[in-house]
């Protein structure tokens, strides 16, 4: 388990956490939710030791301190919101990568068919020979993320994961996160915008606003009309599949009258 305690984040002179207590626990995949400025970023960011912060974080026997950041971040997989390859390497080497600990001068038969193994599985085998650079904004992300899986993490932390993607791949990544979430038991926590795909693939959803965690539970706990309608500043109807899970449709003319003014 990761346990926050009266966590406080600042970023210059603005406090974009204050005071925020939270438990995440193994096998269950967190979405971070939240208007813009909201602090998300700024949360996983120190989560994975890039920020400074106030107050106690810990894994297992582990606290995060001033000290410790290589440490720390060995059992985490982190994926930020834009991700750079610089050299030009294939999709497969990029994604070997996530084996780097324990790559040689040879690449061993098992790492390579580990590595094929993975991209087959987020369907996107067919770009191993292709050049990185060469690919699309959405494909990079694809194989970052395998690279990420890789790595064999016992957290996984994601920021906006799936902002490049269409939406079949959208769901693709979304589902291999759920699954290896859940297969391997480990803490995800990933930041998203869409209030839908956090509906159908979190456990739980985090909601930040002014520096507070404003709800947390299940989606359909958290994706309440008025909670939206007040966080978002927006009017919003929620209706409910067949599993109950709740999908958020805005009307055309969603923006409040007074912001719409402001405008």
């Amino acid at each position: 388990m990761m346990k926050l305690e009266q966590v406080t984040i600042h970023r210059g002179h603005l406090c974009v956490a204050d005071h925020i207590s939270l438990e995440l626990h193994p096998g269950k995949s967190y979405a971070v939710l939240g208007p813009n400025g909201a602090g998300k970023s700024s949360l996983v960011k120190t989560l994975f030791a890039e920020i400074p912060h106030k107050g106690s974080i810990r894994y297992q026997d582990k606290t995060l301190g001033h000290t410790n950041h290589m440490a720390w971040r060995k059992p985490i997989g982190y994926m930020p919101q834009d991700t750079v390859v610089d050299a030009s390497l294939t999709a497969l080497e990029v994604v070997l990568l996530g084996q780097m600990s324990s790559l040689t001068m040879r690449v061993s038969d098992d790492q390579l068919a580990r590595a094929v193994d993975m991209m087959h599985s987020l369907g996107i085998a067919h770009l191993a020979e292709r050049d990185v650079l060469a690919l699309s904004g959405g494909q990079r992300q694809m194989v970052m993320f395998a690279q990420v899986l890789l790595r064999d993490p016992q957290i996984l932390m994601l920021d906006e994961p799936v902002s490049a993607l269409d939406m079949h791949h959208q769901c693709v990544l979304l589902e291999a996160v759920r699954h290896h979430t859940r297969e391997r038991q480990l803490i995800t926590l990933m930041i998203l915008h869409d209030l839908n795909l956090a509906a159908q693939f979190a456990d739980e959803i985090i909601l930040l606003a002014d520096a507070k965690i404003q709800a947390q539970g299940v989606p359909r706990d958290v994706l309440q009309k008025d909670t939206i309608e007040r966080i978002y500043r927006v009017e919003a109807a929620v209706f409910y599949d067949e599993a109950q899970r709740p999908a958020v449709v805005m009307p055309r003319r969603a923006i409040r009258d007074e912001e719409a003014k402001a405008s």
